[in-house]
């Protein structure tokens, strides 16, 4: 097998991310056709050929296939090619220019998540022009639409062409970010769990009238009540194995006195007080809350035509996040024992949680690749609160991990979805080199690196 140049190859990676970059995918409308049909010329080159599969015109998804032996199922590579909208004025850089300044590549899509797209087409090249013996084919799906789900992307493909992209494990967005903790350790995050979607309406009815006279059963007051219940409510601990691992994980990097307080959110009776306590910013225990809790947060209220008439119903509209393993029935259970019977509950629909195993040979892969390239860092398994385009590929099966990893940078995950997105050209590099090290090793022959 030929050796990799990873000088080379970390130029390459820069030049196709600035490539990727500086094809506007805005999502809406979109656009994603022209971005691959670049992919498909870059992968053309190096004599791998792709699909372009479109519901509907512009609205591309590329899937491309490495064969191997078929000793072991196959491994899928998936990244979403359309991003979320800009305001330009706000930006240091122009955020379609992809320019290089002060170390950063800048521009949208460079950490959600065209950086992972890139990489991932130079894994599938670096395995193309090494000649690695692969004993699992190695697929990748690039897809529109994950951004705001309308029907044409990752969904799509499952529901119409799932013979193109079954495979055993895959290899997503989420996960790979570096954590600094109190005390100067660093840990890397694998996303294996993502939470549910499960939102609801709360329908509150009472007694139409005249708004000069004030009504006891008033259906809007009636609907404050149970918000406000609902804002006070401690909703009890639900605890899944991925946060487990992540909590003893964190545990075995601290002192004896902070590894009290992170074993405490184990515990159903000491989870709030330790929550409470830990030393972590108030963003990492709002994250930390929402990953050992079901979340309900009210969005949206409709009430009422007219100023002076009292409406005989009123409603909000909650967004509601469910951990894995949760079922509707439960769920509403956990409901009513906040709001009784007085409010109607009506769920609007239910997207699926997933929760991939801790003992796996994929994730065992990462570890040993991590523990090479970056000594001393451990991987934590990590529960992704929002969603991903993991949902739809699991319902055929795959067990799905996110990672992408990234050396420790204050602030940098806070620039996903925001202003002047950006990443380091070393850890552009870094994530493309360890990617491709856990995919060769994880299909291939598992050579020593």
């Amino acid at each position: 097998m030929k050796r990799v140049d990873w000088d080379a190859a970390g130029g390459e990676v820069v030049g196709l991310l600035q490539d990727l970059l500086r094809i506007d995918t805005t999502n809406p409308p979109g656009n994603e056709t022209a971005c691959a049909e670049h992919i498909a010329e870059v992968l053309r080159a190096d004599g791998i050929e792709s699909l372009l599969l479109e519901k509907e015109p512009g609205r591309g998804n590329l899937i491309a296939r490495l064969r191997g032996t078929g000793e072991l199922p196959p491994l899928l590579l998936m990244a979403h090619m359309d991003v979320v909208v800009t305001e330009p004025e706000r930006w240091t850089h122009p955020p379609f220019a992809a320019e290089i300044a002060d170390g950063y590549i800048w521009g949208r899509g460079a950490v959600d998540t065209k950086n992972l797209l890139a990489a991932e087409i130079i894994t599938m090249l670096l395995l193309e022009r090494t000649g690695e013996r692969l004993r699992r084919d190695v697929i990748l799906m690039a897809n529109a639409d994950e951004e705001v789900g309308v029907g044409v992307g990752a969904r799509w493909v499952v529901l119409e062409h799932p013979d193109l992209i079954q495979a055993e494990y895959a290899i997503n967005e989420g996960g790979g970010d570096s954590q600094l903790l109190a005390n100067g350790r660093r840990f890397m995050s694998i996303q294996v769990a993502e939470k549910g979607n499960s939102p609801f309406k709360l329908v509150a009815r009472g007694r139409p009238g005249h708004g000069s006279v004030q009504i006891e059963d008033n259906a809007v007051i009636r609907l404050g009540e149970a918000l406000a219940k609902l804002g006070k409510a401690e909703l009890p601990l639900r605890l899944t194995a991925t946060m487990r691992g992540y909590v003893n994980g964190i545990a075995e990097l601290v002192d004896p006195a902070e590894r009290r307080l992170w074993l405490g959110l184990l515990d159903p009776a000491t989870v709030r007080a330790s929550l409470q306590d830990l030393p972590v910013s108030d963003e990492m225990r709002r994250l930390l809350a929402a990953q050992l809790f079901n979340t309900v947060v009210p969005t949206m209220l409709t009430a009422g035509s007219r100023l002076n008439v009292i409406p005989s119903s009123a409603e909000a509209t909650v967004d509601s996040r469910v951990v894995p393993g949760m079922t509707r029935e439960e769920h509403l259970a956990e409901l009513r024992a906040v709001l009784g019977d007085e409010i109607e509950i009506e769920f609007i629909r239910q997207a699926p949680w997933l929760e991939s195993s801790l003992d796996s040979p994929l994730f065992a892969s990462i570890e040993k690749v991590m523990a090479e390239l970056d000594p001393g860092v451990p991987v934590l398994p990590t529960l992704c609160t929002g969603g991903t385009d993991a949902k739809w590929v699991t319902s055929l099966g795959t067990k799905v991990y996110g990672f992408f990893p990234m050396r420790y940078e204050a602030g940098v995950m806070d620039l996903v979805h925001g202003h002047d997105e950006r990443i380091t050209i070393d850890n552009l590099t870094f994530g493309t080199r360890v990617l491709f090290e856990t995919v060769r090793r994880f299909c291939g022959e598992g050579a020593a690196l």
